[in-house]
Order: structure tokens, then sequence, then C-alpha cells
């Protein structure tokens, strides 16, 4: 029916970027236990053997090139006709102070986080209309609603995603597909080190890198409301199995209760409540 997302049928395939570690592994290690078949990639696909033995299809795919994104999926519609479900999953967090962080930097960070999603949205979305079903389903975070100090450039990529996730769900719903943006709280990955890491150099930014890396760090290390890997990839499941999936999913008590903090106070009682955590420059 027109305007209204349809059930995917059991043969949809699942395609998943960023597999190669954390909440993309452990996407594909669940959805391998129902029945869709689901091809799981990375820049290197060597890395996802352990997933293949399992049962996924795996793919080389780097989502800062248009070539390596047009073949696979070239690829999956070769098989399958259409992607049934994509999840854009592959991304990282660039930190440090706006103003020190190298323009490259930036330019990679929204490569990797926006462009690339987008690209890789694009390029599905036509065989998905003509199949009339799909599901998109975008990996923001917490960091996609609020804005941490020393996270500016990483909080700017996530935004991005969820303003495109919103357009998108508008403009898609009428051929059947669902978007859903999936924001975890902090999740036990990787991320961590990215995170955490204080940075080099002696300039006016030193001692706020230090105590960002800090904060973050004791967020983390105290464990209190950190997640799994799997149990984001639970929800992305519940996600493409859904016969109407919701627009967001807040993943976690701390992406719910920060989300939700930042929603209802003034900016100037925000600021104050993160002076209490984060230093000052």
């Amino acid at each position: 029916m027109a305007g209204m997302t349809a059930r995917l049928p059991a043969t949809a395939p699942v395609l998943v970027t960023g597999c190669s570690s954390g909440i993309g592994w452990a996407v594909v290690e669940h959805l391998l236990r129902g029945p869709r078949p689901v091809w799981a990639t990375a820049r290197q696909p060597a890395a996802l053997d352990p997933l293949a033995a399992q049962g996924a299809r795996v793919l080389a795919l780097d989502v800062t090139d248009e070539a390596s994104m047009l073949a696979a999926v070239r690829a999956v519609e070769a098989e399958h006709g259409a992607v049934g479900a994509l999840v854009n999953n592959a991304g990282y967090g660039e930190y440090g102070p706006v103003e020190e962080v190298p323009l490259d930097a930036v330019r990679r960070q929204f490569e990797t986080n926006v462009f690339g999603l987008l690209r890789l949205t694009q390029l599905v979305l036509p065989a998905m209309r003509a199949a009339g079903r799909g599901r998109i389903v975008n990996m923001s975070s917490m960091g996609g609603r609020m804005t941490l100090p020393g996270g500016g450039i990483y909080h700017a990529s996530k935004y991005a995603v969820e303003a495109l996730s919103d357009a998108l769900r508008f403009e898609t719903r009428g051929f059947g597909i669902g978007v859903s943006v999936v924001a975890p709280g902090p999740v036990l990955t990787g991320f961590v080190e990215e995170a955490t890491a204080p940075g080099a150099g002696t300039g006016p930014y030193a001692d706020f890198r230090r105590g960002v890396a800090r904060t973050n760090a004791a967020a983390y290390a105290g464990r209190h409301g950190t997640l799994d890997p799997g149990d984001v990839a639970a929800v992305v499941v519940e996600v493409i199995e859904s016969d109407r999936p919701k627009p967001r999913y807040p993943v976690g008590f701390v992406s719910r209760q920060v989300v939700g903090a930042r929603r209802v106070l003034p900016t100037r009682l925000w600021d104050a409540a993160l002076r209490r955590q984060y230093p000052t420059p």
C-alpha cells in the first residue's frame, strides 16, 4: 500500500558496512541466526573470514570509494535483484578541539560517516523502489542529538546523519521503504580508544585535551550504562524485522537520559552541567 512500509520477505538480503569489528560484526552474527542472506563488508575482507565461516557472504567495501560501493551493490543485486536492507554502520570518531582538527581530518570524517552513508543509500534505492520494499538502518549515536566537548567534528557528522535520515524517511515511505536511525549510548568497542586518546601537543588546548580524555575514560571505565555491541545488534535486527519500524531507536538508558536532558535544559544550564564534568581551556 502506498505510504506504508512493506514487510521484508525472509529471502531479502541484508548488506552491512563496517563489519570488521564492533557493532558491525555483532550485527552480522545476530542476523546469521535468521534465514536472511547476509552480506558482510569491510575494506579488508580477509578480516571477515570468521563471519564467512558462519555463513555470511563477504565483500570488499570502502565507503569512501565510489567504485568499491558500486561493485558491492551490483554484486548483491546481481544475485537477489535488490538489497532488502542496508545497515550503514561504517564510521569512526574524530576527536579534538574544533580549532585544531586539520581540515583533511574533518573531510575524512565526513567522507566516512556522512558521504559514504549517503552515496551507498543512493545506490541501493532504485532497486528497492522497484521492488516496493526495503529498510535503511543508519547508525547514529546519542551524539547525533547532543554535543560533548572535544567531539565537535564527530558530533557534526552524526547530526548530519540524523538530518539525512529525517528527509529520507519522508521521501521513501511511499515506496514501501522504512528509514530508521539507531542511536546507542556508550558502546564498548574500538571507539573507546578514539574518545579517550588525549592527543599530543603543548598548545593552548593541551590541558583541555587531557581533561576530556580523562572524563571520557572515566565514563567507560565505570561501565555504568555502557553497552555491548550485541545490545545494539539486537536492535538493528528488530528494525529490519519490524512491520512498522520506528523512526529512531535510542539504545540504552544513557542515550535516553542524556538526549532527554539536552532536549529540556536551557543551553546555559546544559553548558553549566558540562563545565562540572569537563575542563575549560
